[in-house]
């Protein structure tokens, strides 16, 4: 790495242009942080000691809790000490391991909310073959595919910048290590990893968007189709969830990345940022929960709390 770059650490600027502020976002961001582990490992826990949740919808959601503890895990200790230090240090091969976790936890959720709209898709419109089309083993087909995948699209993509030099300055324009703001600090070509993340963003982006609009398209369609109006409301319930927390997630995603690197704004960037890796790992599970009677009941038997 030293060949290719003279910088030997980034400067994180976080929200240092609002000093005012900085207690009051670290005691917000703990909070988001602390309700985000705990309420991911419940989620966890309950789908793990519970047999009646071991299907294949929370199977997905099993993934999807670890998706998101490992994204803000990578993301909110570097930027809450950023929030108590004046000046927040991130070593060159630190930010690329930042990079590489963001990149890889932001498309693997991106990818897994496809699949999970296929998954509802399969249970709503076709329940008669559901137990076939998701079967144990193509739903860990399925899991292992979006983990693989997204591990070796964060591989190329921390490559790419990896291969840049840096010759200062070296103040990054946001909390934590992403490519946007990366790349304008590069000082050689950048073409090639703008090629891959218009391609990236194509495909993690605006393909899996719309494969979910249309698998969305066909549940609502079914369900309208339905005679009784129990059977709307139970097939109306099972995916309020997933598609409260697709339009949060892809709102910010879209937000950030789906825009030329040339128009890169650091406050817009940082409040998708704040959305993405703080927001929704933490209302992720609160909003399966609170939805959810199966997951509910299984949490009381975990912890004392959720009896009352």
């Amino acid at each position: 790495m030293r060949n290719h770059t003279a910088v030997t650490e980034f400067i994180l600027q976080g929200f240092s242009e609002h000093p005012e502020y900085h207690i009051f976002f670290f005691c917000c961001f703990l909070s988001l942080y602390c309700v985000a582990i705990t309420g991911n490992v419940l989620i966890i826990m309950a789908i793990s000691f519970n047999p009646g949740l071991h299907t294949p919808m929370y199977f997905f959601l099993l993934n999807l809790a670890t998706i998101d503890i490992i994204c803000t895990s990578s993301i909110m200790p570097k930027a809450l000490e950023g929030l108590m230090i004046e000046k927040s240090s991130i070593s060159f091969r630190g930010c690329m391991a930042q990079l590489y976790f963001l990149t890889w936890t932001i498309s693997a959720e991106l990818l897994l909310l496809t699949v999970m709209a296929y998954d509802r898709y399969a249970a709503i419109c076709h329940p008669l073959h559901y137990s076939t089309m998701m079967s144990k083993a193509f739903c860990s087909m399925l899991a292992a595919g979006v983990w693989a995948l997204c591990a070796f699209n964060s591989a190329i993509n921390t490559g790419l910048m990896v291969r840049l030099n840096f010759c200062g300055p070296n103040v990054i324009t946001h909390f934590s290590c992403e490519i946007p703001p990366l790349l304008r600090l590069s000082c050689s070509s950048t073409y090639v990893n703008n090629v891959m993340t218009t391609l990236a963003d194509a495909f993690y982006g605006i393909l899996n968007f719309l494969m979910t609009i249309v698998s969305y398209g066909f549940i609502i369609s079914s369900i309208l189709k339905m005679r009784t109006s129990e059977g709307k409301q139970k097939a109306f319930s099972t995916c309020s969830s997933h598609l409260i927390v697709v339009c949060m997630y892809y709102t910010a995603v879209f937000y950030a990345y789906i825009s030329p690197v040339s128009s890169y704004s650091a406050e817009k960037s940082k409040v998708a940022g704040v959305l993405y890796t703080m927001a929704s790992p933490t209302l992720n599970p609160l909003i399966y929960t609170l939805r959810n009677k199966e997951v509910k009941a299984a949490l009381r038997k975990l912890v004392p709390f959720f009896k009352n």
